[in-house]
């Protein structure tokens, strides 16, 4: 090639190395001039929700871990092998290379392993770390109450400390003492089998209410707080053993288990064996606990409790056959139990509910008023469940039984002046119940029957014995309260002529005590002639406008020792005067003589409904300012 020839291939040759240069910087030009850093506007919430995400709520660690394991250069190891990854945080943090903080994201991370890998050794440690993250050994090394850190530490330990303590089959929590596996040892726990005693009973088959459903309830409520939410079934202390506490045998039991460690950072990094003490305490007992310098709420969830009493005692299934008559009766032969043992300094307030019915409907009122904490405090719940076809004076005389019997068992046990101060609340025809045991009737429902005394009828003792008791009604001594909701004080139009009356007539069956009585009171010519009655009554007939018992019970007032309270349903743009409920009309509900009366825009069955149980609410507190038991300690 000639000199010429070369010189032109070399212009070429370095034309195109430029062209080639200029076109490789233009192709790069975009890239160089992008911001390798910025920030630009985004929603509050999209934000929010990357700042706040943590293990619990979004499945992932939380920024602040992610920032520790950037930080300490274990990103790639977390990825690759995250138990060798938590074993070098655990050996710094020991050595004292991490902060006091990086004992939450020790917590979170070893969480976030137990939930892929299954581990419950992990579980334990997460709940050990975030426990000394929260409550470390000095009150002034506390994490400042402002950072969320410290509220995800609680969740952490609380679900964490859950995990736990999980059966072998993981359906649910087994509290004992042993010797736990840690990633890192071996942690001794000890536990006083006595914490498992309520009463006359012991706590069993606890189940995670974070990990229950519940279905039914208007509001599910949750008491933030330390500790692992549980709820416990109850049996006898001994095979076999009375119970006498009230209680029904299906009622389960909102506790909180707490696994105390003292000194739990100087525990973590001493290499000695480490030690916790675990404890249970019924929500029944105690709201709160103590964890070294600080009093703590305990985390709790009464509706897990309350629903599974209502799936295991399935009232529902039984009711209509209560109210044909064919009793149901429970384990203890008592229709009448309670949520909870009796405490001293503790009101009493017993619910009633109405026809065809079943004791769960008051479930939702009673959910609300525990959520209130001085209701929670001073008062305790009970329930009477009774066969709503009968006879409504044998109903209620059923119902005063069971008060009486109740307020002297409870009497028994404690000297305990709250029970003297009893409310009880009634539901349409458990309202009427409900009067029954606030009205002085004299001989007004005996003269339905007979113009003659009852001492003269002829009557066999026993039958003498038992209309005395139904018709010869006085206020029981120790209630003082009264709430009527929705009761037909002067029948219902329902109850009237129709095929329900004629259909009930046919299939309602009778107390065999009271066909005895009832045949040999029928039997009698003077009843016959001045009531003009061939059979015994129904509830449905005694509620019929124009019977002659609700004629006299509508004219006897509650007692002025008494206090009375009414709340009325008014459904539609009718006036007072022709409105009601779709059951019971106002003005058969209204009466006078009574404290407040409250009415809702709402059809009969109305006992969950806001206005109603807020109007309950407020009677209890009500009740607590003037016609309390005073200051007496909760025991």
């Amino acid at each position: 090639m000639s000199g010429s020839d070369k010189l032109q291939g070399s212009r070429e040759l370095g034309a195109a190395l430029v062209r080639g240069g200029v076109l490789l910087m233009l192709g790069l030009a975009p890239a160089a001039c992008s911001a390798p850093f910025g920030a630009r506007q985004a929603s509050p919430e999209a934000v929010r929700r990357e700042l706040t995400a943590n293990v619990l709520s979004s499945g992932e660690p939380s920024r602040f871990s992610e920032i520790l394991l950037h930080r300490q250069n274990l990103n790639d190891l977390f990825d690759d092998d995250r138990e060798a990854a938590l074993r070098v945080l655990h050996e710094r943090f020991c050595a004292g290379e991490l902060a006091d903080d990086g004992l939450f994201s020790l917590s979170e991370l070893s969480f976030y392993h137990a939930g892929r890998a299954g581990s419950q050794r992990h579980y334990l440690a997460a709940a050990l770390y975030a426990y000394a993250y929260a409550f470390p050994d000095q009150e002034d090394l506390a994490p400042d109450r402002f950072d969320p850190r410290l509220r995800y530490s609680v969740e952490l330990y609380n679900r964490a400390l859950t995990e736990a303590l999980k059966s072998a089959e993981g359906t649910g929590v087994v509290l004992a003492e042993g010797t736990f596996p840690l990633p890192f040892g071996e942690m001794e726990v000890s536990f006083d089998a006595e914490q498992l005693r309520w009463g006359d009973r012991r706590l069993v088959d606890f189940v995670s209410a974070t990990e229950t459903e519940v279905t039914g309830f208007e509001n599910r409520y949750r008491s933030p707080g330390v500790g692992a939410a549980l709820a416990a079934a109850t049996e006898p202390t001994e095979p076999d053993g009375a119970i006498a506490d009230l209680v029904g045998r299906e009622v389960h039991v909102p506790v909180t288990a707490l696994l105390k460690v003292p000194h739990p950072r100087r525990q973590l990094t001493s290499g000695e064996a480490l030690s916790g003490r675990l404890e249970l305490h019924a929500a029944s007992l105690a709201s709160t606990a103590e964890i070294g310098a600080w009093t703590v709420p305990l985390e709790r969830e009464p509706t897990v409790a309350l629903g599974l009493t209502v799936t295991e005692a399935r009232p529902w299934v039984n009711q209509f056959s209560r109210f044909l008559g064919h009793v149901v009766q429970s384990d203890t032969g008592s229709d009448f139990a309670g949520y909870e043992a009796h405490r001293k300094g503790r009101i009493p307030v017993v619910f009633v509910h109405g026809t065809a019915s079943n004791p769960s409907v008051w479930f939702n009122m009673m959910n609300d008023l525990d959520s209130d904490p001085v209701i929670r405090e001073r008062f305790e719940f009970y329930l009477f469940w009774y066969d709503s076809g009968q006879p409504i004076l044998y109903s209620g005389m059923q119902l005063r039984r069971s008060l009486t019997e109740a307020w002297r068992v409870l009497h028994d046990e404690l000297d305990d002046s709250c029970l003297d101060r009893m409310v009880v609340i009634g539901h349409s025809q458990g309202g009427l119940l409900v009067k029954l045991t606030a009205i002085d009737s004299g001989d007004r429902f005996w003269r339905n029957l007979s113009d003659g005394s009852l001492e003269d009828s002829g009557l066999s003792a026993e039958t003498q014995a038992l209309i005395e008791e139904m018709m010869f009604v006085e206020p029981l001594p120790f209630v003082r309260r009264v709430v009527f909701i929705a009761t037909p004080h002067r029948g219902s139009y329902l109850a009237g002529p129709s095929i329900v009356r004629r259909l009930a007539e046919r299939l309602i069956s009778t107390p065999a005590s009271l066909v005895r009585s009832g045949g040999e009171l029928l039997g009698m010519d003077k009843v016959r002639q001045l009531a003009g009655i061939e059979r015994l009554p129904t509830s449905i007939d005694n509620m019929s406008p124009g019977h002659p018992f609700i004629a006299a019970i509508a004219g006897i007032p509650v007692v002025p020792e008494i206090t009375a309270h009414s709340i009325v349903g008014v459904v539609g743009e009718d006036p007072l005067e022709s409105g009601g409920d779709g059951v019971v009309k106002y003005t058969s509900a209204h009466i006078d003589g009574v404290e407040s009366e409250l009415i809702v825009p709402y059809p009969h069955s109305m006992q969950a409904k806001p206005e109603v149980v807020q109007e309950v609410q407020r009677i209890l507190h009500h009740h607590l300012e003037v016609d309390s038991c005073g200051s007496a300690a909760i025991e």
